[in-house]
């Protein structure tokens, strides 16, 4: 057994290998921030159907989601420099960070167009109805609700660009995949290092599953039976403007809460 595993390779990679996820980590947090961004403007441009910016919207979100991540990478690699010549010396982590950036705002937008398309239509109607501009519309009603119905989808594709970013490694970024081959080269135990990466992913992800887990138990909108155990009517005639955490109710007596 030990020809082909031996723990003492797994001691000893796995500080090396830790070493190695903040690299990971910064893929993911700026591929995120970046994504959410891009994301919800792509969104907007699709559901208000600009022209033309509408059209190439779509036709990116089309070509970001038929295309592996590891194409997209050589794509940015090589053709990036050739299009914007003052990109041509930037660092290599840099294009890993543009790449997760543009392919995870493709998939946000869906996930963020989903969301805000779900609130219901006559609450817009509604709003403007009282003299909300669409800006304010989409700020004090619209958003609110369609950030809480994203958030399990939010925390799929988190996750899933965790793992994504094991291909890093392919433009020589020294992630935690990379420090494994890295290791691996010198040693000539491969196996040892990918183990210890399958846990520390494994690990992180089941964190993050947690974390959406009870973020979408916090932000869940309070439900129609909890409000009948209150017994109180369960019709809702006002939403405030607290982001919809409270609520005017009226109960069978006209009184409201």
């Amino acid at each position: 057994m030990s020809a082909f595993f031996n723990w003492e390779y797994v001691e000893s990679f796995f500080p090396k290998i830790l070493s190695a996820l903040p690299i990971t980590l910064a893929i993911v947090a700026v591929a995120t921030a970046v994504g959410m961004v891009l994301g919800l403007l792509i969104a907007f441009i699709r559901i208000e159907k600009i022209p033309v910016l509408s059209q190439i919207s779509q036709v990116f979100v089309s070509f970001i989601r038929g295309t592996p991540i590891l194409v997209q990478l050589f794509l940015v690699y090589y053709g990036l420099p050739i299009i914007f010549t003052a990109l041509a010396n930037i660092e290599k982590i840099d294009y890993v960070y543009i790449t997760y950036g543009l392919s995870t705002a493709a998939f946000f937008s869906e996930i963020f167009r989903s969301a805000i398309s779900s609130v219901a239509t006559d609450q817009k109607e509604a709003a403007a109805s009282v003299g909300l501009t669409r800006g304010q519309t989409y700020r004090r009603i619209i958003l609110p609700q369609a950030v809480r119905i994203a958030i399990p989808a939010t925390g799929t594709m988190i996750v899933s660009l965790l793992q994504d970013t094991s291909l890093a490694f392919s433009l020589g970024v020294i992630d935690v995949i990379g420090k494994v081959r890295a290791l691996a080269a010198l040693t000539y135990r491969s196996l040892e290092g990918y183990f210890v990466a399958a846990i520390i992913f494994i690990v992180l992800s089941i964190l993050l599953e947690r974390l959406f887990t009870w973020l979408t138990k916090r932000f869940q909108f309070q439900s129609k039976a909890k409000v009948q155990t209150q017994g109180l009517d369960p019709e809702i005639l006002i939403k405030n403007d607290e982001i919809f955490q409270t609520y005017t109710l009226k109960g069978e007596k006209g009184e409201t809460y």
